[in-house]
């Protein structure tokens, strides 16, 4: 079957990368794709918001599926639009996307089913909110409440700083904000816990833990993900068992309620607070880093999986997954995720190696004239599974290192809590 991946990123390319392994898949087109993808794929420069030029090319070149990797398309109802025209698509709908559309959305879904989330409020003006912000204990979490790419939350030690966040997100750093989010701090550990789903059931699909500030010893910003491990450490059957009955489900069924149902990948941000899981925030697609940890992992053909999710039919199949952990560091443009230089040559990635449980993931990149360039802020994904997460580390910092690109930096500490405690 011929398939199509819309998005550009490292979580595009390792989709792109599992499928290819299917004998059931004959050809894989990217759109737009990077210049990772290019390497095992036809890349096709169109944008992912243009739905009428992507619906047309799809219908051009018989295309039987498209996985839509990135959140804003999902948000927009790109999957409506493409299956209006009787097109198979591998995410979820307008109305499920909102559980990462719109943070108050999932607020006020968690307050209806009796879902555990941090205590919270909801606040359409600067006025109300810094009104509401007087009275309150710090720290506390204050978050934008549409897309922001990762960055749009806010962890205030101080007055200041509840200021400043409020006075960013109302004035559009994030896009137009008509409402604010502000909750508790929870202070626990977090966990990226993912299922899959074909609108019928579900299965799980493995839990990560990403590292989200740009700096070693997780601080300073706010970034879209500097690095990742699978499984995560706090991973039980337990804990699996409290998060499926007390979140997902009740989740799925207030979409049900909603006269909706999910299809795709949802994934769960939990803080875990004294082996309680509490629910942070949803993505409704696989996250970025920790998709290239996760799908690294899977025995069962990917593509299967896909397919059975389009058609209805996940109960039917089996996931398989090895016993290795893998890791993921990410390497960034300087600067990043503040200003930062495009279109700087990256040297040497033709002359390494890869051993069988090495890969290299692009996501910020682009080809030009037979050279490999960056093109965003977040530019290639090291990923490496081994029988521990030290030896994984090490190895991924090695393959860093052999490239020499003086154009970026990483964090040399993933996985810091797990290794190095």
């Amino acid at each position: 079957m011929k398939v199509g991946i819309i998005g550009s990123g490292g979580r595009e390319h390792a989709i792109c990368e599992s499928l290819k392994k299917s004998s059931k898949v004959s050809k894989i087109y990217c759109i737009p794709g990077n210049a990772g993808t290019n390497l095992i794929a036809e890349n096709v420069d169109l944008g992912i918001e243009d739905f009428k030029k992507i619906k047309n090319f799809i219908i051009s070149n018989n295309i039987d599926i498209v996985v839509v990797g990135p959140e804003k398309p999902l948000v927009e109802g790109i999957v409506d639009y493409l299956e209006s025209y009787q097109i198979k698509v591998f995410g979820p709908n307008k109305i499920a996307s909102q559980l990462e559309g719109s943070k108050t959305f999932t607020k006020k879904l968690c307050k209806k089913y009796n879902i555990p989330t941090a205590k919270f409020g909801i606040f359409e003006s600067s006025k109300e909110a810094l009104s509401f912000l007087k009275n309150c204990n710090l720290p506390i979490v204050i978050k934008a409440d549409g897309l922001a790419a990762g960055k749009g939350v806010y962890i205030c030690e101080n007055n200041k700083a509840c200021l400043q966040a409020v006075d960013e997100i109302f004035n559009g750093k994030f896009g137009e904000a008509k409402k604010i989010l502000i909750e508790e701090f929870l202070k626990g550990e977090e966990m990226s816990f993912f299922v899959i789903c074909d609108g019928i059931s579900y299965k799980n699909f493995g839990t990560a833990q990403d590292h989200k500030r740009v700096f070693e010893g997780d601080k300073g910003k706010n970034t879209g993900g500097m690095g990742a491990y699978s499984p995560s450490r706090l991973e039980n059957n337990d804990l699996n068992k409290k998060i499926l009955n007390k979140i997902i489900n009740p989740t799925l069924k207030g979409l049900n309620d909603l006269n909706s149902t999910f299809k795709g990948f949802l994934y769960a941000g939990l803080m875990v607070v004294k082996g309680e899981p509490y629910l942070i925030e949803y993505n409704v697609r696989m996250g970025d880093p920790e998709c290239q940890t996760i799908l690294p992992r899977l025995k069962t053909d990917f593509a299967e999986i896909v397919l059975a999710c389009v058609n209805k039919n996940l109960d039917s199949i089996s996931l398989n997954w090895e016993e290795y952990k893998s890791l993921c560091i990410v390497l960034c443009s300087n600067g990043y995720p503040d200003i930062y230089k495009k279109n700087v040559e990256i040297k040497n990635l033709s002359e390494i190696n890869l051993k069988k449980d090495e890969f290299i993931f692009h996501a910020g990149t682009k080809e030009f004239d037979n050279k490999i360039f960056s093109n965003g802020g977040r530019v290639l994904n090291f990923v490496v599974k081994s029988e521990n997460f030290k030896k994984s580390r090490d190895r991924a910092i090695n393959l860093i290192d052999q490239i020499n690109w003086d154009g970026g930096f990483y964090r040399k500490d993933i996985g810091f809590k797990i290794i190095d405690k």
